[in-house]
């Protein structure tokens, strides 16, 4: 039996629909954001959107709109999931905390009932008496708004209409009065209806108009009872007999998709277009005699062009947040003057969204160990390539080859609030190097020690600098560069260890350790005490905020291993903490996150123990060991955006930082690092400067966040990518949109594949032979697809080349590999020649490139019939799935592609894994089948299907006998191949043993990991890690687990989804329940990792409920109670997985 483990490594980021209102308080402006199963608060603020809170739904949202209901002060939020849980939420502000109150809930589902095709419509009455949801076709579901009402219940009306393209409340009505555009066998027509909740039924409505524009496709209702059709290529008015239309010929060119309203009394709105324009139109109002006001006319202006909008919200102050699913959403500025270019529109943001992710590759470019995802993100003008990589990266701005570096410091000398100097240490002797601009020169300190080595420099009070060398603390003036004062130890030693804040110092001389205090121009010794063992590293770090004095001293002790913590100035011991083991401690370190104290001590062998730290008392509590490298570890604080974080150096260097009042170990982009320190010089602000064996660098960091993700932009849909290691380039299958006119096509913008450095195309002039000519007939003005393979340089992302296919030919595939005993790497590429009377591809080709010296050159082609949907190197041989059939292609000696043999079973085999000599085969609706290649026969056969209909999106080959797909319901399921069964008939059923609901749509999944794997570090027994792309821009990680630990998490699941109240009381077991149209069953063999994870949020008294008699195995096999630490240290190792 399979048990799989998924969890979310980076959360969907695509928009589904914002929302702005008085959500938190009646003062807040609040912008909500939904991306699939995930809503996030916002306050407009002056300085822009500061995140609030962000809220996980147990569904796909579908319907998020705010209201307020009479006589409230601030709005409640109407959501409704797309497994018809409606819910009423409140916002209840206490202190910082936010709480979600559920007012009202219920299932709104019918028992029977066609689901629209135009989806999910929610509205709700502008006068907040009714909520109005489209959900089935040919009815209309009411739920009345009662105050009282904690049940959310609803009734059902009868629409004549069946096919409904959009409704709307219509504004100042007695009664709540709907408008609705439907389509008939004669075009479409608006009707309006109100609704009577005595009788429960419709009345007629106050007018209607048949036979309006043939694609209208958007309902606006305005304040004055009046509405707006918007079509293909007009706008029209409609309240009753006042009827307006406007035509702009500038709409035609695309179809408007989304419209945001920006004046509270209805005369400007914003629409935006699927090119990604934005238009404003202006209500022309007047006002009659006796007061009514009418709309006089309608204009409509082009503002300039946003990203592809999903939808449009106006914030204030003419700033509006333009939200996308196909590419980064955007905080723009609506100015009042157009820029050089006639744009009014003005970028003041940028939210990074991944989705859709069509495919994408894991790749480890940097032979770190560690994976990168290159993914094929958004779509049509927003398309780019993403490159996503667990850490941190250090951007190098300049580097000096310099050896035997043993420490390095930073130094204002003079009167600057710039650094000007580097502190650089080594065996015997201390150099200075000065700063200019961006040169660097050396130079020397008069007071300073140059023939020693440096254990610690440094600024400290009264403009005064402090050198510690192994003879003496040196005081030097920071003017006039002269000597002020030096202390020696009493004992006559040699200094040791060393550590320093801006007025106080502490040393060691083996066991001895010494307390010194800064003053201006003098040193004093405040304090002296014998410990029993050597000093191995000390620290005194000022833990109070805005304090610069410390009093509290810790040290890291030989011998015995231990870290104590000791009060200044007299040494009296707090606490001691041995440590255990072998390895003496190299660092130590006490610092604040986040309001919360904490001692990090790190020891020879590169482990990391960190406790909290109680100021007061001086008690370490909540002991915790990580691994970050092997060497000796070296910890030093620095400040990114106005928080402290902690540089691990080491072999693996590492960054550590708070987030949600955890401890998060980023690892950065750097093979090793010895020594660091923060720099901030006028030629290199906000840096850090680096120093390993052979060189020191000076670099930025980026913005401190789990994953890193870098942008290249391509201007064109990216569609499959592959990685050729021997030529160190990506090759990229992307499709542009040309537009037809008297001579050809035109593309319609620069894009990737038209400014590529070479070019080449495939000629259409020897068209398959047998077709007839009406196929490339494209009308003036069409838009036509054109696929390209673009080659990409792995270091730079530039497009080095760009094939071009033939017209009408549409690639569907790609693969680098290497075939039969041909030494070449080839980028091969299936494709389907398309016509729109063919109901499938009956043609297509598969084509061999190499890629060499700059240059693309065509090796192979082979004529298909039917498109060549997947692609994979199997055996040396090429293995391809064209329409319903499985074919095997050897590699021939004279470079031709010659048929072996095929396997056909199959609706459409739109995918292929592959393992040793078996095959997967995902179908477009018969679920997955399972072939066999026997080599000496030299045939495939078909040895286990799965005989469940699922609608095939993505498959994978978890092991020998465990089998994963993805199908179009959103959900994930797992099945088996029972070898040991005594049937034939058993054996040729693939068992399913796993069911899950992801609620995400898989697009691919790739074996693969994000994180470094550290052998025998963890405690959680995971097993391999498949990694999946969604199209919402979620990036998922699927892991297995064994049975025992799978009935621990799965007990441990259960008494969280009681412990843990989910926002509209969904019940957990309910949302990840496998749901199709069909039926809904329990979920089987998956643990929900994001609700396991959620336990780190949890306050301490949570914790504890959920631990309440939990057995766990102790190491000599024996039960115990397990307690909240043996949970958290659990957790924490799962989350280190992605």
């Amino acid at each position: 039996m399979a048990y799989s483990y998924v969890v979310t490594a980076h959360k969907p980021t695509a928009v589904n629909a914002c929302v702005t209102g008085n959500f938190t308080s009646p003062d807040d402006l609040n912008l909500i954001i939904a991306r699939n199963t995930r809503m996030e608060i916002y306050v407009v603020t002056p300085e822009g959107l500061r995140p609030v809170k962000e809220i996980g739904i147990y569904g796909r949202i579908a319907v998020m709109e705010l209201f307020r209901p009479p006589g409230e002060a601030k709005d409640v939020m109407f959501l409704l999931t797309a497994r018809y849980n409606a819910m009423i939420l409140e916002c209840q502000q206490d202190g910082e905390n936010l709480e979600m109150i559920t007012r009202a809930h219920g299932n709104v589902q019918d028992r029977i009932g066609r689901p629209s095709d135009t989806g999910i419509i929610g509205i709700i009455d502008p006068q907040c008496r009714v909520i109005g949801l489209r959900l089935y076709d040919g009815l209309f579901k009411v739920i009345p708004l009662d105050r009282e009402n904690k049940e959310l219940k609803a009734f059902n009306i009868r629409l004549e209409e069946l096919q409904v393209i959009d409704v709307q409340f219509l504004h100042g009505c007695q009664t709540p009065t709907i408008i609705l555009v439907h389509q008939d066998p004669h075009g479409r027509h608006v009707k309006t209806y109100e609704i009577s909740l005595r009788d429960k039924e419709f009345q007629r409505g106050p007018w209607k108009q048949d036979n309006v524009e043939t694609e209208a496709c958007m309902v606006i209702a305005d304040p004055f009872g009046g509405a707006l059709i918007i079509g293909q290529e007009s706008i029209t008015y409609h309240k009753g007999e006042n009827y307006l239309a406007v035509a702009p010929p500038l709409m035609k060119q695309s179809t408007i998709t989304c419209y945001g309203k920006v004046d509270s009394n209805g005369s400007r709105y914003l629409l935006g277009d699927m090119a990604g324009r934005l238009f404003m139109l202006l209500l022309e109002q007047e006002e009659k005699m006796d007061g009514r006001i009418t709309v006089k006319d309608l204009k409509v202006e082009l503002l300039g062009v946003t990203t592809l909008a999903e939808c449009i919200t106006y914030l204030d102050n003419g700033v509006v947040y333009v939200g996308s699913r196909l590419g980064d959403s955007q905080l723009v500025k609506l100015n009042v003057e157009a820029d050089e270019s006639g744009s009014y529109v003005q970028v003041m943001e940028i939210f990074t969204n991944l989705g859709p992710i069509v495919d994408m590759c894991v790749v480890d470019l940097e032979r770190q160990g560690q994976g990168q995802l290159v993914t094929c993100s958004g779509a049509y003008k927003e398309g780019t390539l993403r490159i996503i990589r667990n850490g941190i990266g250090i951007h190098e701005h300049a580097s000096v080859d310099l050896s035997g570096i043993k420490g390095i410091w930073p130094l204002r000398v003079g009167t600057t609030e710039y650094d000007n100097m580097l502190v650089l240490s080594f065996v015997g002797q201390t150099r200075v190097l000065m700063l200019t601009g961006e040169e660097v020169e050396e130079t020397e300190l008069a007071g300073f020690d140059g023939d020693k080595q440096a254990f610690y420099c440094g600024n400290v009070c009264h403009g005064q600098i402090v050198q510690v060398t192994s003879a003496s603390i040196r005081l030097v003036s920071s003017t006039t560069q002269a000597l002020l004062a030096e202390w020696k130890p009493s004992s006559g030693k040699n200094i040791s260890v060393v550590n320093c804040n801006t007025c106080q110092a502490v040393c060691a001389t083996g066991s001895d350790v010494f307390y010194v205090e800064i003053y201006e121009g003098e040193l004093r010794q405040m304090g002296k005490t014998t410990l029993d063992f050597e000093v191995a590293c000390l620290d005194i770090t000022p833990l109070k905020e805005g304090s610069d004095q410390a009093d509290i001293c810790s040290a890291g002790l030989w011998t015995e291993i231990s870290v104590r913590v000791m009060k200044l100035p007299d040494f009296s011991m707090m606490h001691r903490e041995l440590l255990g083991g072998e390895i003496i401690p190299r660092s130590v370190l006490t610092t604040t996150f986040e309001g919360i104290q904490y001692l990090l001590c790190a020891l020879g062998d590169g482990s990391l123990f960190y406790f909290n730290l109680n100021s007061i008392t001086g008690y370490l509590t909540d002991r915790k060991k990580v691994t970050l490298g092997t060497q000796p570890t070296v910890l030093r604080t620095f400040r990114s955006l106005s928080t402290t974080n902690i540089f691990a150096c080491s072999d693996r260097p590492t960054v550590i930082y708070s987030s949600n009042h955890k401890l998060v170990f980023s690892n950065v982009n750097l093979k090793e690092v010895n020594y660091m320190c923060p720099l901030n010089s006028e030629g290199y602000p906000d840096s850090l400067a680096l120093a390993n064996d052979s060189t020191m660098t000076i670099g930025t960091i980026d913005e401190i966040q789990k994953l890193h993700i870098r942008t290249v932009p391509l201007g064109e849909s990216p569609r499959r990518i592959a990685y050729q290691e021997s030529s160190q380039t990506f090759g990229v299958i992307s499709m542009r949109m040309d537009i037809q006119d008297s001579n050809g096509t035109t593309p319609a913008r620069p894009s990737a594949s038209t400014q590529a450095l070479n070019t080449s195309s495939s000629s259409s002039t020897k068209l398959l032979s047998g077709t007839s000519s009406s196929m490339s007939e494209h009308l003036y003005g069409d838009e036509v697809e054109v696929h390209s393979l673009l080659v990409l340089d792995q270091h730079t992302f530039e497009v080095v080349h760009a094939h071009q296919l033939m017209t009408n030919e549409f690639a569907t595939s790609l693969i680098s590999a290497r075939l039969g005993e041909d030494s070449n790497v080839y980028y091969i590429v299936g494709t389907a020649l398309v016509h729109p009377e063919e109901s499938e591809p009956k043609q297509g080709r598969i084509l061999l490139f190499h890629y060499s010296d700059g240059k693309l050159s065509q090796v192979a082609e082979k004529e298909i019939k039917g498109a060549a949907y997947t692609l994979v190197e199997f055996n040396g041989k090429l293995l391809a799935s064209i329409n319903s059939t499985v074919r095997l292609f050897e590699w021939t000696s004279d470079k031709e592609l010659r048929l072996e043999c095929s396997q056909f079973n199959n609706v459409i085999a739109l995918y292929l894994k592959t393992k040793g000599d078996f095959i997967l085969v995902g179908d477009l609706m018969r679920s997955i089948s399972l072939l066999l290649y026997k080599q000496t026969e030299g045939c495939i056969e078909e040895i286990a299907k799965d005989f469940n209909p699922n609608w095939m999106a993505a498959v994978e080959i978890l092991d020998d006998d465990t089998f994963l797909g993805a199908e179009n319901s959103f959900n994930l399921f797992t099945c088996q191949k029972d070898s040991a069964a005594t049937t034939d008939e058993e054996r040729q059923r693939l068992q399913d043993v796993g069911l899950f609901h992801l609620g995400e749509f898989v697009n691919v999944f790739k074996h693969g990991s994000l994180v470094m794997q550290h052998p025998g570090e963890t405690s959680t027994p995971t097993q391999g890690s498949v990694l999946f792309g969604t199209v919402n821009g979620a990036i998922g990680l699927l892991t297995q687990v064994p049975q025992d630990f799978y009935n621990f998490l799965l007990e441990i699941q259960n008494k969280l989804s009681k412990v843990i109240k989910s926002v509209g009381k969904i019940e957990n077991s309910f949302w990840r329940s496998g749901h199709t149209e069909r039926k809904t069953e329990p979920c089987v063999g998956f643990i929900d990792g994001d609700l396991i994870e959620s336990y780190l949020d949890l306050s301490r008294d949570k914790m504890q409920e959920v631990v309440m008699g939990l057995q766990i195995d102790d190491s000599s096999g024996m039960k115990r109670e397990a307690t909240v630490d043996d949970l958290v240290k659990m957790i924490e190792e799962l989350t280190r997985i992605h």
